[in-house]
């Protein structure tokens, strides 16, 4: 048995005493003609709470799991108004006993059985509102688990994505640049070597936002060196409060695809591609600018589906993201803004 466990059933216990001392230690009821005067209400109330408990649990145990979440709501109501009324009776009989052990007069059965079926009303009730509450929490919890399960799934699906072309384009940047600038291939090399580890050591949960800041440029710059005056290539990337985080490897799909899909023009100023990303106020600014050529587009495969940000993004940060992606005349554009 858990410590949650532990604690929830010491708290029941400590309900129920509480229960029974503030009715007969402490307070001076007058309760179907029992009192404390004569003693005769902590025997009265004994068996009353043993009743308040069955009837409360019953609902915890049996009612409500068994019949009401299984069966017909009639069915449930049926049960619950025989449970009721046959603790009532019982109750109401053993009351009749104790009014003459005690020599209680004046005290009409009528009168005992009415306010007995009022308090059992009461703590069946209780019971029910009290598993129903219990079970949405539970229900609750067990849909956070989920997203949180289905939320690493998709973060998997990425890096299985990102890293074959990842180790594609790097190596292939590397082995060009060797013998021609070494120094390049080391500096490339080595920007490549963080891409990764970033990718299999640091992106598994909210990461600074500074990280995936990064992360990003050192993608750019491999980009850069890979394409070098082919394209014509203007970023920003800034942020102003080094604190915060983000989900990983969220921006990097956009950026890939601006260079996945620019365009190939043999004049290299057409083929643009601008990149601004910044934050402030704890709001983070995409903006993502390529040209494209819609046959070279069309005939294109790869790249990262923006399909599986989306669905990340819903999960992620649901109502707190807004995504516009479109084509105006020859150019592709990403709007993209995230309240972190």
């Amino acid at each position: 048995m858990n410590s949650s466990k532990i604690i929830l059933i010491v708290g029941h216990l400590l309900f129920w005493l509480a229960n029974y001392w503030f009715i007969t230690m402490g307070s001076n009821l007058n309760w179907n003609g029992f009192s404390t005067t004569n003693n005769s209400l902590a025997y009265a109330y004994t068996y009353g709470l043993f009743f308040n408990a069955v009837l409360f649990y019953t609902q915890v145990f049996w009612l409500f799991p068994r019949i009401y979440r299984r069966k017909s709501k009639l069915t449930f109501y049926l049960l619950t108004m025989v449970v009721l009324i046959t603790i009532s009776i019982f109750e109401t009989y053993i009351d009749y006993i104790l009014y003459g052990i005690y020599n209680i007069q004046g005290e009409p059965l009528d009168g005992s059985f009415i306010t007995n079926v009022m308090i059992h009303v009461l703590y069946s009730v209780a019971g029910f509102y009290y598993i129903l509450k219990f079970e949405l929490r539970k229900s609750e919890k067990q849909k956070q688990k989920l997203l949180k399960e289905t939320y690493k799934t998709e973060l998997k699906y990425l890096k299985a994505q990102l890293n074959p072309h990842f180790l594609f384009n790097g190596i292939n940047s590397v082995y060009h640049l060797i013998g021609k600038d070494d120094a390049l291939a080391k500096e490339t090399l080595l920007q490549f070597s963080g891409l990764l580890r970033y990718q299999l050591y640091e992106s598994n949960t909210h990461i600074l936002l500074e990280k995936e800041l990064d992360y990003v440029l050192k993608y750019i710059k491999i980009e850069k060196t890979r394409r070098g005056s082919d394209i014509h290539l203007d970023y920003d990337i800034k942020s102003e409060n080094s604190l915060i985080k983000i989900a990983p490897l969220l921006l990097i799909p956009f950026i890939e695809n601006a260079f996945k899909h620019c365009s190939n023009h043999m004049d290299s100023s057409a083929n643009i591609i601008d990149i601004k990303i910044h934050e402030e106020g704890q709001k983070l600014y995409l903006n993502v600018v390529n040209s494209y050529d819609e046959v070279t587009y069309k005939n294109k495969v790869g790249g990262i589906g923006l399909n599986n940000v989306q669905k990340r993004l819903s999960l992620l940060y649901p109502d707190q993201y807004h995504l516009d992606i479109q084509k105006d005349n020859d150019k592709h554009i990403v709007k993209l803004s995230i309240s972190l």
